[in-house]
């Protein structure tokens, strides 16, 4: 098993081989606009895990993910020839689900603050259910106090 700072510092350096593969070496049409968004390594470095989001609709995203998987030869090569370890990790890509996530926390951020508008107005113009001064006041007894 290696060492976590072993784990990422090789998965920091396969993020940046297959994000320089991508945009100079691979030339698939199908490849969209990619981003790699982070490279996950297994403690025994033998798989790689590969992050990324597409730029685009689900044909964009289809047409990429196919063209990462018919890539992935290549790129598995350039890791093992940049990084120089003994058992090049295999590659397994994986649509990063961070925009969908932030687009459903924006969701619910907007639901909440037309919630809180909401009760803002009716705060507004709300009326107190009894007097506005419910504590009973006696002449008598501030006079004797």
């Amino acid at each position: 098993m290696a060492s976590e700072a072993r784990q990422r510092k090789l998965a920091d350096r396969i993020k940046v081989i297959i994000a320089e593969s991508l945009e100079l070496r691979i030339k698939d049409p199908r490849l969209g606009f990619v981003t790699i968004t982070d490279v996950r390594v297994t403690p025994d470095l033998r798989e790689a895990s590969v992050f990324y989001t597409v730029l685009g609709d689900e044909v964009a995203q289809a047409d990429t993910a196919a063209a990462l998987a018919s890539a992935t030869g290549i790129l598995r090569s350039e890791v093992g020839r940049q990084t120089g370890i003994k058992f090049t990790p295999t590659l397994a890509f994986v649509p990063d689900a961070v925009p969908e996530n932030a687009r459903h926390l924006e969701d619910l951020l907007r639901q909440a603050a037309e919630a809180d508008a909401a009760v803002h107005e009716q705060a507004a113009h709300a009326t107190f259910a009894g007097d506005a001064d419910p504590y009973w006041h006696d002449a008598e007894e501030q006079s004797q106090g």
